[in-house]
């Protein structure tokens, strides 16, 4: 199955502003931001990458601009599915505020139970966005082969919710995952079970692409050819 990259968006207006934006329209990235798009595509140069998914949100397609400059073949497609979670009443309203709110302590250390006000759950968040990479695996894979990897922007807790669910974590424990401002996570799905490759990572790539010899299989690796380092460790 493909190989997913990750990418947060980069640094916002928002995220400087220390506001909680949501889907709030107008948030774009901020200079900082701007400048970590514009690496992004050497960063990516060493991958092959089959397609580009984002979320609709400005700022998402924002840092993906660059790249698809550098790369005018590459679809792009849009999934509102990988959209930043709906806060709800909560959206626009500065972080410093809420922290007084009780909900703040539920968010943070028992988030499964987190409904936001007018918004939606951390449970139905992390649902939408599993949901909508299994379906672009399986497509990518369809059109592309089994050694695919495509890129996808979002958001940071759509990022952590959908790392929670590769390595099996509760989505209590989501909140421990930390990934910055156009930080790079990437996700080797095989038959059996996903792998994460790298977190939040804001260097070089170039070992993610795929490997042009197969890798003799380690003693008591899996059947779908997964050794103990997981797909595509060198």
């Amino acid at each position: 199955m493909p190989t997913l990259i990750l990418v947060r968006h980069g640094r916002s207006t928002a995220n400087t502003g220390g506001v909680l934006a949501g889907w709030t329209p107008g948030v774009a990235l901020d200079e900082r931001g701007t400048a970590q798009a514009a690496a992004l595509p050497d960063r990516l140069a060493g991958l092959p990458l089959a397609a580009a998914v984002t979320s609709p949100l400005q700022r998402c397609r924002e840092t993906l601009a660059p790249l698809l400059a550098a790369r005018p073949d590459l679809p792009l497609h849009t999934d509102e599915r990988i959209g930043e979670c709906h806060y709800g009443d909560w959206s626009g309203r500065k972080i410093a505020e809420l922290v007084d709110e009780p909900l703040w302590e539920v968010v943070q250390r028992h988030p499964a139970a987190a409904a936001f006000p007018g918004g939606e759950s951390v449970r139905a968040m992390q649902a939408r966005a599993v949901d909508a990479v299994r379906d672009w695996n399986a497509r990518i894979e369809e059109e592309h082969g089994a050694d695919a990897v495509y890129v996808m922007c979002s958001h940071g807790d759509i990022v952590k919710s959908l790392v929670a669910d590769a390595l099996g974590l509760h989505l209590d424990l989501f909140q421990r995952i930390a990934v910055d401002p156009c930080s790079v996570t990437a996700i080797r799905y095989t038959r059996l079970r996903p792998f994460l490759l790298r977190l939040g990572d804001t260097g070089e790539l170039r070992g993610l692409a795929p490997h042009t010899e197969p890798a003799a299989p380690a003693e008591g690796s899996e059947a779908d050819g997964v050794v103990g380092g997981g797909a595509g460790a060198p």
